[in-house]
């Protein structure tokens, strides 16, 4: 997204991290594509996913576009500050990843098919950055909720690496771990895309397709 900061690539430390606050920022009501309240709850029969691919509204976007997709919420995650403000996420000074999370009936999608959503929708090689978007905010992670979906992850991770290279990428920069706090973020940035259709994207994928099944 076009900002005004000079963004860090390098990580905040704890102890340099901007403090936040108690209390959730607002956020929408209603999901703009869904028509449902806009709810972090994983209902019974589904799970829950999140992943970071640069500026999240276009990744969100490609989510919600999925069959299967029960509910998308964008936010951040994976730094140090307690509700932070987009501003905030902004400065550098938070830690935190532009993620989305999704809400998803298994029996619909699997978790290896939101897999291939993500390594075939950005490029996992470029490290803090997505195209021309740079900063910590914009690194690639995989956020996993429950060793099955850890070892997915790896698993495709450890597939899509040869390819890459042989697509003359470079070796991938993805976080794999545990998923983190979600903070969701601000009103205006749930389904941006879908409340401004002409909006910005700024991700792209590198054309290099994922060599998954379609297992659980």
């Amino acid at each position: 997204m076009f900002q005004i900061f000079a963004k860090p690539v390098e990580m905040v430390t704890p102890e340099a991290a901007l403090p936040g606050r108690s209390t959730p920022i607002p956020t929408a009501d209603t999901h703009h594509v869904f028509g449902t309240p806009l709810s972090n709850d994983v209902p019974d029969g589904l799970e829950e996913a999140m992943f970071g691919m640069g500026c999240f509204w276009g990744v969100e976007r490609m989510f919600w576009q999925v069959p299967g997709v029960h509910m998308t919420l964008v936010g951040y995650a994976g730094g140090f500050t307690p509700n932070a403000t987009y501003e905030e996420v902004c400065s550098g000074r938070t830690g935190h990843n532009e993620v989305v999370r999704v809400i998803f009936d298994p029996t619909v999608v699997t978790y290896n098919e939101l897999l291939r959503v993500f390594w075939e929708g950005h490029d996992p090689t470029q490290g803090m950055r997505q195209g021309n978007d740079r900063g910590t905010q914009y690194r690639s992670g995989i956020y996993t909720y429950s060793d099955a979906q850890m070892a997915a992850a790896k698993d495709t991770a450890d597939a899509m690496a040869p390819r890459l290279r042989a697509a003359g990428l470079g070796a991938i920069t993805t976080e794999i771990v545990p998923a983190p706090t979600f903070f969701h973020a601000e009103d205006y940035h749930q389904q941006y895309l879908s409340k401004n259709p002409g909006g910005y994207c700024g991700i792209g994928g590198t054309g290099v397709t994922c060599p998954i099944g379609t297992g659980a």
